[in-house]
């Protein structure tokens, strides 16, 4: 039998094998399984866990997905068994042989054998329990209420295990042990009351009376400046205890039957959904009480109707973002729809975000789907206008540039409030004075120094602190640096430190002489670093992104990962790197700033290039292997790759793990751009190429056009025919997918004449093959159909694949009414599909050939086609196309007067069209929904709909949805003595007849 990890990343082994678990949503799916081991899991409980907030319209069919790719798995590896019940599944698995359930029994029985006074058999016990806990229950995973709610339990039971591990080693003499243990405990667990009484009564136990009073001070001091509360009633006896000298009366882990301390204010503020996106507080916040709250004051009053917008300004480390992310959680519970954070990176090396991409990251973290966020820049600032109307949201917008750049983004309505920060004074109209952040009081700077460096060393060196915060400028950044600085050497003076300050040497030096930098404050981390872990410091700037993981540093720094990730927590514990998330990290802007000057200062032309190159060859290559996945064998032909230079690193990729090219996205996206701003053409447009399927699945045109964009002037930089062939290609794919279609045909026609002076004919014959779509696309279908007529002869030469002509071909020859060789297109698309095995071609195939059958009137028929078409959907995962599938479903059911079923896949169509963001499909179904109303009775329903149809298809310079459109509406509008209605009967046939298009038929000249 398997056996299965939770605890943790989700693991299932057979022996020491560890199995594929697929995607992060089929793993969720796995932990709900397992959890509810025996019982029924309905399918609605894994729709609710998957996808907490917004389930998409495919929710239940990949559900049926993630369930049977598990089933399979556990099948071929001699697993439990999965069962499919009415309603839901059940996983057969007994307790045994889940690391859970066997950690719960252990540190249960161990408690037990604890409280009975068997000591040695509870440590053995808890021993074993130890060994099963590898972190929190599916770490790393976005898990829904169910899990949340289990997921804090064993927390909570971890927490107690090593609360009575270390009563444990107290009572087995194990003291130096145990205090070490409640020490990390309590550090790990600051709002724990009980948590900080442990150390405090262990150090009291061992002769530390002074170390357990710091360690209460420290906490009353955290407690009454981060949560605004006072110690419970533990705490106060403590100390009242190690006042009065009378020693400790209890262990530091009560048996069952001592009354439980107050935990009730151990808790931190409940998580308030998945629109919380303000970083986390990496210190607590100090000082500006007074600022603080004439700003909330002045929001609370501000005129109904409106939204309250206020830019922080002040230099560089004064502390803009961290004043501005205290007022948003202060402000939390009045906003509770959201809290939205962007860098708008306006004091970077590289270009500020563009107010249209800052847009799109916010519209996401509102939780719109990427598909539904419009290429058009105007439409997607109303639709970002629209979701603010609807949400109570607080918005911050970090490290603005300038007015320009965030005036796009501020509220028209009312409900909300902006906070903007900035180094510069903005100019954005009628907003209400700015909040002009100064530098901290020398008081506040001392209270930030003693938060971070310990109460009790400052208070006794108070002339001293002043001096450091003096030379720190009073700057929040450098003083919490100094603090650090201190923090981490305990045999340190505060004297000690002002004195190295104020010696003039390199340490904080250009802080010192200016104090509009912060530069200087990181040398005093920077220089404590051997030169190893500093050089990886100076690399880790090179990365564009916002974060990186520790695979791709070790490619940057050429070193081992293990030894890298050694070095990486050298820079954590100075504080110079970031840990967004376990083995990922980051730089604070103003930090890479730094490392990035240091880079160029000490590296040569070659030291530039060459870490670049290494870490774009390893990124480059973790993409492949998730895109082969995807698009295997045109990928391979056009990217012609080398071997990995590091594939110590990539050996560990997960082929199906799809869902990290969705987490890496925006890294991938800049680090295109970087690649061709430095010179690297040949990873830029590979790049690009290997990320083009991806984002055509998910509806990401913008991404396909801006990376090909950057691949196509990398590869002419690079004087690269081929791949300038390709990124035409695969740029007019966005351009058709969003309706720009001249710039398609300009596109495709570059590609077409590359490949000819190439003599490339396998490239060529493709591009050829996506113009037939476009031709149809522009009005042209005579020449779409005669193209692809010519290219299917020359498929029959055998020297070109004719997938890529057959299905356009078919399309084509739908859209001009030849129906019996549509069938026999999309037939021949059918069987070559079946013989290559390819479920993509099979799905898709299958759904042409239904629509050619609704046409000849074969509904039933086109039903079953559509079904065995989603189905193998189901199967795949790849729901690429399953718009048109859905609407011609419902264009069936509507011939069979079935219109509640046809009304309600017209709907799911238009959803998917809109989550794709492609714009020809939404106006299809537009007027097929308007047609189903229309034979369902709902005629006032009906002509919105057209007109919807009609104003999209104008709006991309579509004419057949154009005509459809417009003779559905003339139908609307009354008879022959409509002239509205005659007009557009006359623009629709106008159009029909220059098309070609069967339609044409339906006009007769008036008697």
């Amino acid at each position: 039998m398997a056996e299965i990890r939770l605890l943790g990343s989700p693991e299932v082994r057979r022996g020491s094998v560890p199995l594929s678990l697929g995607t992060p949503k089929q793993q969720v799916a796995l932990v709900v399984l397992v959890l509810h081991g025996g019982r029924l899991v309905t399918v609605d409980l894994l729709v609710d866990e998957l996808w907490p907030d917004d389930p998409p319209p495919s929710a239940i069919a990949n559900v049926r997905t993630y369930v049977g790719n598990l089933r399979r798995m556990f099948v071929r590896n001699s697993g439990p068994d999965l069962v499919r019940l009415p309603g839901g599944y059940r996983l057969d698995v007994g307790g045994e042989h889940v690391d859970v359930h066997r950690f719960e029994r252990l540190t249960q029985a161990a408690r037990s054998a604890w409280s009975e006074g068997n000591t040695q058999e509870a440590d053995v016990l808890l021993k074993e329990g130890e060994s099963l806990w590898r972190g929190s229950l599916a770490a790393g995973l976005r898990v829904g209420p169910v899990l949340s709610a289990r997921r804090a339990s064993l927390d909570e039971q971890r927490l107690a295990a090593v609360e009575l591990r270390a009563g444990l080693d107290l009572e087995l003499g194990r003291t130096r042990s145990a205090i070490a243990l409640l020490t990390a405990h309590a550090e790990r667990n600051p709002y724990r009351e009980h948590a900080q009484a442990l150390p405090a009564n262990a150090l009291w136990s061992d002769g530390d009376q002074a170390g357990a009073l710091a360690v209460i001070r420290r906490t009353e001091a955290v407690l009454a400046e981060q949560l605004g509360i006072q110690p419970g009633a533990e705490l106060l006896r403590l100390r009242q205890s190690l006042r009065d000298g009378i020693p400790a009366q209890t262990s530091s882990v009560a048996r069952p039957g001592t009354p439980e301390p107050d935990r009730s204010r151990s808790l931190g503020p409940g998580a308030r959904g998945d629109r919380r996106h303000l970083p986390r507080a990496v210190v607590a916040f100090v000082g500006r009480r007074e600022l603080v709250e004439r700003t909330l004051t002045e929001i609370a009053l501000t005129v109904a109707g409106t939204s309250a917008v206020r830019v922080v300004n002040g230099m560089a480390g004064s502390g803009k973002t961290a004043f501005a992310l205290h007022l948003a959680r202060r402000l939390a519970d009045r906003h509770r729809d959201g809290q939205l954070f962007i860098d708008l990176r306006g004091h970077d090396e590289s270009d500020p975000v563009d107010p249209a991409d800052a847009t799109t990251v916010l519209l996401r973290q509102m939780g719109v789907p990427a598909g539904r966020i419009p290429t058009d820049h105007d439409e997607r600032a109303e639709l970002w206008q629209h979701e603010l109307r609807r949400h109570r949201v607080v918005v911050v917008l970090d490290n603005a540039a300038s007015g320009p750049q965030i005036r796009p983004l501020l509220p028209t309505g009312g409900g909300t409030v902006f906070l903007v920060t900035s180094r510069r004074r903005l100019s954005v109209g009628d907003i209400g004075p700015a909040v002009s952040l100064p530098v901290l009081t020398s008081g506040e700077a001392v209270e930030l120094l003693s938060s971070t460096a310990g109460e009790d060393r400052i208070r006794a060196e108070p002339d001293a602190a002043v001096e450091v915060v003096r030379r720190c400028g009073h700057l929040p950044l450098a003083v919490r640096l100094a603090g650090g600085w201190l923090a981490h050497r305990s045999t340190w003076r505060v004297a000690d430190l002002a004195r190295r300050l104020g010696a003039g040497g390199t340490v904080l030096r250009r802080l010192a002489v200016d104090q509009q930098t912060v530069a200087g404050a990181f040398s005093a981390s920077y220089e404590q670093l051997a030169e190893p872990v500093r050089r990886l410091f100076r690399l880790v700037s090179l990365h564009p992104g916002d974060s990186l993981d520790a695979r791709m540093i070790a490619a940057l720094v050429d070193l081992p990962a293990e030894h890298t990730e050694r070095m990486l927590d050298d820079l954590l514990d100075q504080h110079l790197l970031e840990e967004t998330a376990p083995g990922r990290y980051r730089l604070h802007d103003l930090m890479r700033q730094y490392a990035a000057e240091l880079f160029h200062e000490s590296a040569d032309l070659v030291e530039r290039r060459e870490p670049g190159a290494r870490l774009l060859d390893h990124v480059l290559h973790q993409v492949v292997v998730r895109a082969s996945e995807l698009d295997q064998r045109v990928l391979h032909a056009h990217l012609r790759l080398d071997p990995p230079r590091r594939p110590d690193l990539t050996d560990e990729a997960d082929a199906s793990d799809v869902e990290w090219l969705e987490r890496e996205r925006a890294n991938l996206v800049a680090l295109i751009g970087f690649a061709a701003r430095e010179g690297h053409s040949g990873y830029a447009w590979r790049l690009a190429r290997a990320m083009w399927r991806f984002c055509y699945m998910r509806g990401y045109f913008d991404d396909i056009i801006v990376i090909h964009r950057a691949g196509l002037s990398a590869a002419e930089l690079g004087g690269d025919l081929v791949a300038q062939g390709v990124m035409h290609n695969y740029l007019a794919s966005a351009y058709t997918r969003t309706g720009s279609y001249l710039d398609s045909l300009r596109h495709l026609e570059t590609a077409v004449s590359i490949s000819r002076k190439l003599d490339d004919r396998g490239n060529e014959h493709r591009y050829r093959a996506n113009l037939v779509v476009v031709h149809w696309l522009t009005g042209d279908p005579e020449r779409s159909v005669a193209l692809g007529r010519q290219l299917l002869r020359e498929d029959s030469r055998g020297d070109v694949d004719p997938i890529p002509s057959l299905p356009n071909l078919g399309y084509a020859l739908t859209a001009v009414g030849r129906y019996a060789e549509a069938l026999e297109a999309h037939r021949q698309h059918l069987f070559l599909a079946r013989c290559q095995g390819s479920d993509y071609h099979m799905s898709n195939a299958l759904g042409h050939i239904a629509s050619v059958e609704n046409r000849l009137g074969h509904h039933a028929k086109a039903i079953r086609l559509l079904r065995a078409s989603i189905r193998l959907r189901d199967r795949t995962g790849h729901r690429f196309g399953e718009a048109e599938v859905r609407n011609d479903l419902g264009i069936a059911y509507r011939h069979l007067s079935r219109f509640g079923d046809a009304l309600g896949q017209h709907d799911l169509a238009l959803d998917l069209s809109r989550d794709s963001g492609e714009r020809h499909v939404q106006a299809a179904v537009l007027n097929d929904l308007g047609l189903t109303l229309t034979a369902a009775g709902r005629t006032d329903e009906a002509a919105p709909a057209h007109q919807r149809a009609l104003a999209l298809a104008t709006r991309i310079a579509h004419p057949y949805e154009q005509a459809r459109a417009l003779i559905a509406l003339a139908g609307h509008l009354g008879g022959a003595g409509s002239e509205q209605a005659e007009r557009f009967r006359q623009r629709a046939q106008a159009i029909f007849e220059r098309m070609g298009a069967p339609e044409r038929h339906q006009f007769h000249p008036d008697p």
